[in-house]
């Protein structure tokens, strides 16, 4: 007696194998029947089922179930007294079976990315009894993998960085695509690279989807940015082949490799010569075409008649140069400086020796503006012992103060009236005279504090402007006995 699975021919079993067996209920009825049937008993009786271990193709899209195959057992005369039972994974609600015929059947459809196979169990029972007729038994159903699953970059799309002028072959990075269907059965998940946008600059390898440069002497200042995208193909990348797509956004990152150059040969400044210590005196710019740390640099002053009196800062924000005044400015004595000023990175990189030095040089004129200055008094103060009995008239002292400036205008003088309210005294305006104009008593005053005016006069005016410059010098008279 025995039980067969037939299968479709389009499924060839893995394995085939016949287990013989004592069926459990005949092993009963030897103990309790005696020895007259022990031969019979002890017969070894083919086990009724062939189980095999099969593949189901996935993704079954037909009208009909899909048949899976066949029960038979060697008892089963074809009068309905047995029964075929399916019990396990998926029974019922994704395999049935007609439990007359022992027909298998697939009523859902099969995804091996969902399950890739089903463990089932079988039993043929005595219809009336429902008595198994032997012990029931396991085989396996594995759904057999289809190209139905394109390749997916799971992490796209992709930001990277390599820097420009980079060698050939040098590495961006390495994208990875995942292809759901079976990797060990035929080529459905070998996945094959290539690129689709971004030739000539960039390559990708067809095993390992690294992406590498493929262009000498890319530059960041030409072209910064890069769109590429990569294929991932299936099938080996074959003719039939499910194919995926990402994109690869590749900056080219800033090297030190582009000298400082001046906008201009040569800065004409100026500044007036009352310009305090500190004060700046103007910009200067050398432009770097490189960024961040490469375009950094820093200013001096090589040369020049003004190395001393100008100095030069680098502002850390905008990169100029700014000049400003280190010592006071005298338009008299020096109106015009030349400096020669050099502007060289701080960051330098090894690799770019061989295109020269990385700095420039510039000219900066800077003028000193005249101010108009004040007269100066030939002395801050005057000391005169005069007697008491001088004559009006008498000349107590002249006093003279010039104009320092250029113009070298007339200076007028004058007598601060509060210093001499009582009008003991005169000055002559253009000589600086003084003289007394009253009888002095020192017994009354013994001494007289004049302060002196002097007035600068613009040559082409004869009245001084409110803008005109005045200063004091004191006079202190002592009269004796």
């Amino acid at each position: 007696m025995g039980v067969r699975l037939h299968l479709p021919a389009s499924f060839l079993p893995l394995t085939l194998g016949i287990l013989t067996l004592l069926p459990h209920s005949l092993l009963g009825k030897a103990v309790d029947e005696g020895n007259s049937r022990n031969s019979e008993l002890l017969q070894r009786v083919k086990r009724g089922w062939v189980w095999n271990q099969f593949f189901v193709l996935e993704e079954y899209t037909g009208l009909e179930p899909l048949y899976i195959g066949k029960l038979h057992s060697d008892m089963d005369k074809g009068d309905g007294s047995i029964k075929y039972i399916l019990t396990g994974e998926g029974a019922g609600s994704t395999f049935t079976i007609d439990d007359g015929t022992g027909d298998i059947h697939a009523i859902q459809r099969l995804d091996r990315e969902v399950k890739s196979q089903y463990v089932l169990r079988a039993q043929a029972r005595n219809r009336l009894t429902d008595r198994p007729l032997e012990p029931e038994s396991e085989f396996i159903v594995k759904i057999q993998d289809i190209n139905d699953n394109e390749p997916k970059f799971l992490d796209g799309p992709y930001q990277a960085s390599v820097p420009e002028m980079s060698k050939i072959g040098t590495s961006v990075i390495q994208v990875t695509a995942t292809d759901a269907d079976d990797p060990t059965y035929g080529n459905s998940a070998r996945v094959v690279y290539s690129i689709l946008e971004g030739q000539p600059y960039f390559s990708v390898d067809a095993k390992t989807g690294v992406v590498r440069v493929s262009l000498a002497d890319m530059d960041r200042e030409t072209r910064e940015n890069y769109t590429v995208v990569i294929q991932a193909k299936d099938m080996g990348g074959q003719l039939g082949g499910l194919a995926g797509t990402t994109t690869v956004n590749i900056t080219l990152s800033d090297v030190n490799d582009n000298p400082p150059m001046f906008d201009q040969r040569l800065y004409q400044m100026s500044v007036p010569e009352s310009a305090p210590v500190g004060s700046v005196v103007g910009r200067i710019w050398a432009r770097d075409r490189d960024i961040g740390v490469n375009a950094e640099m820093k200013y001096s002053i090589i040369d020049g008649d003004g190395r001393d009196t100008f100095d030069i800062s680098t502002d850390p924000t905008n990169l100029f140069g700014i000049i400003t005044v280190k010592k006071p400015l005298n338009f008299e004595s020096k109106p015009s400086y030349t400096l020669k000023v050099e502007g060289t990175n701080t960051h330098l990189d090894p690799s770019f020796r061989h295109r020269g030095n990385f700095k420039d040089v510039t000219i900066v004129h800077v003028s000193v503006e005249d101010v108009d200055e004040p007269p100066l008094f030939d002395q801050p103060a005057y000391y005169v012992e005069l007697p008491e009995d001088a004559e009006i008239g008498t000349v107590v002292k002249m006093v003279s103060a010039r104009d320092p400036d250029s113009a070298n205008n007339t200076v007028r003088y004058s007598i601060e009236r509060s210093s001499d309210p009582e009008k003991f005294f005169y000055i002559e305006i253009t000589s600086g005279s003084l003289m007394t104009v009253r009888l002095l008593d020192r017994e009354e005053i013994g001494w007289h504090n004049i302060t002196v005016l002097a007035m600068e006069m613009s040559k082409s005016l004869t009245q001084p402007q409110p803008a005109s410059f005045t200063v004091l010098s004191n006079l202190l008279i002592l009269l004796l006995f």
